[in-house]
């Protein structure tokens, strides 16, 4: 079932969706403050993985396609992520600039299947890196180079992880995630032993409280299970150009959330960065639901 406007409950669901997405770049700081960032980015898909893969069934495709995807995501994205929060940028900036994944899988479909890259893309892509560039010259304790660069790895990370996942044609995308992420276990444990060490990872696992093991879980449950399970139903009966925009207050939600949260600075140079950056992205996803060949034709 489809439907051009969304009822309040699923507006709410939607929105509730892109909180949960937003506010976890918080979450990922404050639960670094006592898990080195390999061993949570581990312990994040193992709860993904158990104990829903008790109850969810596994997807039909081939193994070597969930490893592949978990691979991407599971590993490269947010392992390279939660090292870049780790002290190199600020959450909130990290949400915004993870976004970059639209364009990077733009790049890739167009590597990969050919696909044109329209005017109107070309234009939000320079958008978009105008924003970027504003962030890589004005630095002030929010952002180092090396943590730009890890969250822009990350978010081509995620851009591959999409590929991959487009290759899987029609899946309930809940049951893909879980069962990719039995692959992310094994790489994540051999990288923490190498990149955290075992002290770390041993002092963690010791310092680890209850609001330590919440943010955990708020990773695995909240943000991958209900986020996906919720978003996936959303889909499933409204077009994706209903559904999709809404994702653009992840960010609006992240650094709302880390300057009221955890202070962090909001100066005119970073407001300009937002703006071009969101601005790149919203022109990207908006212009095709309103000069589309659907938004010119007759009713």
């Amino acid at each position: 079932m489809t439907s051009r406007s969304l009822p309040l409950s699923h507006i709410l669901l939607a929105l509730a969706v892109v909180a949960v997405w937003g506010t976890n770049f918080v979450v990922i700081k404050t639960t670094l403050d006592n898990l080195p960032p390999i061993l949570f980015a581990c312990l994040r898909f193992v709860f993904v993985f158990f104990p829903a893969a008790l109850f969810i069934k596994r997807p039909a495709v081939p193994w070597k396609q969930l490893a592949a995807y978990s691979l991407l995501i599971s590993v490269g994205q947010f392992a390279l992520l939660y090292i870049a929060v780790d002290g190199y940028i600020s959450p909130g900036l990290a949400s915004l600039v993870v976004q970059m994944q639209v364009f990077f899988t733009i790049g890739l479909s167009i590597w990969f299947n050919g696909e044109k890259v329209r005017p109107f893309q070309w234009l939000a892509l320079l958008v978009a890196v105008a924003g970027v560039g504003v962030i890589a010259i004005f630095t002030d304790g929010s952002a180092t180079m090396l943590g730009l660069a890890l969250v822009l790895l990350a978010g081509a990370s995620w851009a591959g992880g999409n590929t991959v996942a487009r290759q899987a044609g029609q899946v309930d995308m809940l049951s893909y995630v879980v069962w990719a992420s039995a692959f992310a276990v094994p790489p994540l444990v051999v990288l923490s032993l190498l990149y955290d060490g075992w002290p770390a990872i041993h002092e963690g696992l010791v310092m680890a409280d209850v609001a330590t093991w919440a943010g955990v879980l708020w990773q695995s449950f909240g943000n991958t299970l209900f986020g996906y399970t919720a978003w996936g139903w959303l889909l499933a009966r409204h077009p994706a150009a209903t559904i999709a925009p809404v994702s653009l207050l992840v960010p609006v939600f992240g650094i709302g959330a880390s300057v009221a949260l955890l202070g962090e600075g909001l100066p005119l140079w970073k407001i300009v960065a937002c703006a071009l950056i969101i601005s790149g992205l919203a022109f990207n996803t908006l212009w095709p639901k309103f000069f589309g060949p659907k938004a010119a034709a007759p009713p």
